[in-house]
């Protein structure tokens, strides 16, 4: 599309209006070809092991997404950057039907006791689960490679949170001088193949650690770990970072304010940053329906002036995620991930030159400064 069809379509846009269903994203007129910020839907829920749902969460978003106001006093203009949704791929969403139910049985076969009678029929189970895996991480990595490569800003959106593995592999071919992961959880995510599955989501983080270009990892919000998880953070010589949900109460029962905390979270992180953000870490209040929730969690308010500071603090956000938020029983869930992920998407632009923000300088005054 030319530069003039895309000024005319900003200039027929009316960002007061109502929501237009039959537009993109936040009722947004974009196509991805046409946006600078394109949102990759991963409808995938395999291994998750205790509620499911979340693989519904993209569309939910989406349809939620009508309903917010495009306006932000930060960012007054942000929807003329350009945020669109690519359509779910069917072929994707199928195979984790087809596997979810084959996996939740050899969980249950698991919690049993592994009885004998039930050997044979489990047996492969985490075999065919780790090489569809493998297909997944292939196909989200040449996918969001594509589009970085297209000079996109992305962002994935889940399904649980064993979906973006791809998209760290792209970023780590395209950054090797190293990144680091603010991770925003109720869980470490450190499990080295949790309940025989490689690819779990409660993996996610382990595996992200075998790709040598993550030179950081800074949790936020933790507030369920396992001894092993504790024990890979004690003797990590400092590449994971620990800011978890006692440490933020202490800090809070001290009278430390929220300013103070998130300086000393973000001192932790290198120049580059990819946020990976599971809805559990908010508090569940926010996030009734998703998987695993935890009681706790940042509020969502927290949440957004943490990303703003990152921002604020002159550190680029090469890429994000969003996962885990599942529709439940009421719209709450997808209303608040909408809201979430709007914010991610543009302080992610705004990181990279892409957007001028209120108080955050841009690429030009920088340079003046040097």
């Amino acid at each position: 599309m030319s530069e003039s069809t895309l000024a005319q379509k900003i200039a027929n846009f009316d960002p007061n209006a109502l929501g237009d269903v039959a537009g993109g994203l936040f009722g947004l007129p974009f196509t991805p070809e046409e946006a600078q910020v394109v949102v990759v839907p991963v409808p995938w829920e395999v291994t998750v092991s205790y509620r499911a749902g979340t693989a519904l969460g993209p569309e939910a978003m989406r349809a939620a997404s009508l309903q917010v106001d495009l306006y932000d006093p930060d960012l007054p203009e942000a929807w003329k950057l350009g945020l669109a949704m690519e359509d779910e791929d069917e072929a994707i969403a199928q195979t984790s039907r087809e596997l979810r139910p084959i996996a939740a049985d050899y969980i249950g076969w698991l919690e049993a006791g592994q009885p004998q009678e039930g050997a044979a029929t489990h047996s492969n189970v985490p075999a065919r689960i780790t090489a569809e895996g493998d297909k997944l991480i292939q196909w989200l990595k040449n996918k969001t490679g594509a589009l970085l490569d297209a000079g996109k800003a992305v962002a994935v959106l889940g399904g649980d949170h064993s979906t973006p593995l791809g998209f760290l592999h792209a970023l780590a071919e395209r950054h090797p001088d190293g990144f680091g992961i603010l991770q925003i959880d109720a869980h470490c995510d450190l499990r080295p193949a949790y309940e025989g599955f490689q690819y779990s989501h409660a993996s996610i983080m382990y595996n992200a650690l075998q790709l040598p270009a993550v030179k950081k990892l800074v949790q936020v919000g933790i507030r369920d770990m396992c001894q092993q998880e504790a024990d890979l953070i004690e003797h990590s010589v400092g590449r994971v970072a620990l800011f978890g949900q006692r440490f933020m109460s202490e800090e809070k029962f001290a009278k430390k304010s929220w300013k103070k905390v998130c300086g000393k979270i973000i001192a932790q992180l290198p120049q580059k940053v990819y946020i990976s953000f599971d809805i559990d870490g908010l508090d569940p209040k926010l996030c009734p329906g998703t998987g695993t929730p935890v009681p706790g969690g940042l509020e969502f308010d927290e949440a957004t002036y943490l990303l703003r500071m990152i921002v604020r603090s002159g550190r680029t956000i090469i890429g994000l995620d969003l996962n885990e938020v599942a529709p439940g029983d009421t719209e709450w869930n997808a209303i608040v991930g909408a809201r979430l992920l709007f914010q991610l998407c543009n302080w992610m632009a705004v990181s990279q030159g892409r957007l001028v923000a209120k108080g955050v300088e841009g690429a030009e005054e920088k340079k003046l400064k040097k």
